[in-house]
């Protein structure tokens, strides 16, 4: 009867993540190390497997790949800015929070294999469990194709999300150029809003930052707020790369 349990919770993982394979466009050949990608320690315990068959390894693994490959992007994506600030970055990309964000919006948490207490209890929510699972994921996506497939994972469903303002905080330009400023002396910030386009649901808009009254960068983004941080990021790379 738990044989049959668990062989018929396995099924249902295949399908579904052929399915999520297909939907990502990503390849893949050993479907058995993506099982153990997804399979928490409750799934090992109720069904009395090898105890190494859970997660856990892949993590550790799926952390470092995961560490390696969004430092690249940022060491090629913002060549100005120094160590400190690219550590900040990464920190707040790969962090907890992040991962739960990533695996939401690509809807992996149905693709956890429980325990039937920690399915009661919620476990498939539990932000600790999905990120897990995310990092083991990359760990095991890297085991199978390589890290080329990783960064085009990467590019999908990381990347797009770190000059967005879904990770607002990733590196706020606004408080880093006030800083320096003040630091300097070099007078008073203000923005403004200098163009808004298209319609309710698809707006672009259009800011200044300005020193002193006088324009210094623009930026453009999704919302007022990430146009104000794009163009502080403009000011920012343009001021200290002078030094």
């Amino acid at each position: 009867m738990v044989k049959a349990n668990k062989d018929t919770l396995v099924k249902e993982f295949r399908k579904k993540f052929e399915y999520k394979m297909n939907e990502l466009g990503l390849p893949y050949d050993n479907i058995a190390i993506y099982q153990q990608a997804f399979s928490h320690s409750s799934f090992i315990n109720d069904f009395n497997m090898n105890r190494l068959m859970y997660n856990e390894r892949l993590e550790f693994l799926g952390d470092a790949v995961l560490e390696l490959t969004v430092s690249r992007f940022l060491y090629d994506q913002y060549p100005q800015l120094p160590e400190g600030d690219l550590t900040k970055m990464r920190a707040t990309i790969v962090c907890e929070p992040s991962l739960v964000i990533f695996a939401t919006n690509i809807n992996m948490n149905p693709l956890i294999l429980l325990g039937n207490g920690e399915e009661k209890t919620g476990g498939r929510t539990r932000p600790a469990l999905v990120a897990d699972a995310f990092e083991a994921f990359v760990g095991a996506l890297y085991l199978d194709q390589g890290l080329e497939v990783v960064r085009h994972f990467a590019e999908q469903v990381i990347f797009p999300y770190v000059e967005g303002d879904t990770l607002m905080g990733v590196v706020d330009f606004k408080t880093k150029l006030q800083e320096y400023i003040h630091q300097l002396h070099l007078g008073r910030l203000t923005y403004r809003v200098v163009k808004e386009e298209g319609p309710a649901h698809n707006k672009e808009f259009t800011s200044e930052v300005l020193l002193n009254d006088e324009p210094i960068s623009i930026g453009q983004g999704r919302t007022k707020k990430e146009s104000e941080q794009k163009a502080a990021e403009q000011a920012y790379v343009k001021m200290t790369s002078k030094e």
